[in-house]
């Protein structure tokens, strides 16, 4: 069979199984802590306290696995924060959580993305001063040169290093970054920045990447590209999880949405169960975007009926 030939029937089959799981996750039930058909990563009894006041008490939460579950709630509900702690760049005072059945709660933030969960970060983290091809390279795990012991081997490594050379090189070209790949990173605006730093991330392969507000300070011109990045990380398997407060980018891309208020779970749905929960209206969204979600629902079920 012809390289070609797999490569297509490979392609056929991302969104068969992008289409598997997004039909799997609307079979969950719409309410906190509900079980998911095909969980990557489950939360138990997770807690972080800051002084008197409880940033974040989530007692049960699984994410689906292959689709994009997106994480909204007023400003300090504790969506960044629980992030912290899921890759643990902060400590929790309780908890355990599963990445495809392994305990992360006791492992360091580099051992959490080297097993296939990575994140980004609200402000990029993008290193300066040095080039935007180098920074993508340093995304990529398990280099050998970065064994003191082999890297005076330059043969044991540099047949390595050209493999991830060309894989930051098609990642830039995906992202829309290939003619910057020489230029400082502290040259790019704040757009490219968090194009570079989603291009990293994928840099090592993962199963799961957190967003955190990817679209946050973006220039409007940007944002549809950055949205046609999230839905390709999904359509090539990988599962997103990310946190926006623009509704319309969460309304349009996302397969399940959790609201946070307070530093807990206080509904989980589809994006169309989620804008008519009268929970979460009240607490985050307000009447009128219900009212215009609804009444948009209602038109687009009235022009069916018009069709049959």
């Amino acid at each position: 069979m012809p390289a070609n030939s797999s490569e297509s029937h490979a392609s056929d089959a991302r969104p068969t199984a992008r289409n598997a799981a997004q039909m799997a996750v609307r079979t969950a039930q719409p309410e906190p802590g509900s079980v998911k058909p095909d969980a990557i990563l489950t939360i138990d009894n997770v807690s972080r306290s800051f002084g008197g006041l409880k940033a974040v008490d989530v007692k049960r939460l699984e994410v689906q696995r292959g689709v994009i579950t997106a994480f909204i709630g007023p400003n300090g509900a504790g969506k960044t924060t629980f992030f912290n702690l899921l890759t643990r760049f902060d400590d929790p005072d309780t908890g355990a959580w599963n990445f495809n059945g392994k305990p992360m709660q006791d492992q360091r933030s580099y051992a959490i993305a080297k097993a296939g969960m990575v994140r980004t970060f609200q402000l990029t983290k993008s290193l300066g001063k040095m080039s935007v091809m180098d920074n993508m390279m340093l995304g990529a795990k398990n280099q050998s040169g970065e064994s003191l012991s082999r890297a005076l081997l330059k043969g044991s490594w540099r047949k390595q290093e050209r493999r991830v050379e060309a894989q930051a090189t098609d990642l830039l070209g995906r992202f829309n970054l290939a003619h910057m790949r020489d230029e400082y990173a502290a040259t790019l605006s704040g757009g490219q920045r968090k194009l570079l730093e989603m291009a990293r991330a994928l840099m090592s392969e993962p199963e799961l990447i957190l967003l955190d507000e990817p679209m946050a300070g973006v220039n409007p011109a940007l944002v549809q590209s950055l949205l046609g990045h999230v839905q390709a990380l999904r359509d090539d398997g990988v599962s997103v999880l990310f946190i926006e407060h623009d509704m319309d980018v969460i309304m349009g891309i996302s397969d399940w949405i959790v609201v946070l208020a307070e530093g807990s779970v206080i509904a989980e749905g589809t994006p169309e169960q989620v804008s008519q929960n009268d929970v979460v209206v009240d607490a985050y969204l307000g009447t009128s975007f219900a009212g215009a979600t609804g009444d948009g629902a209602r038109s687009s079920e009235g022009d069916e009926g018009n069709q049959q």
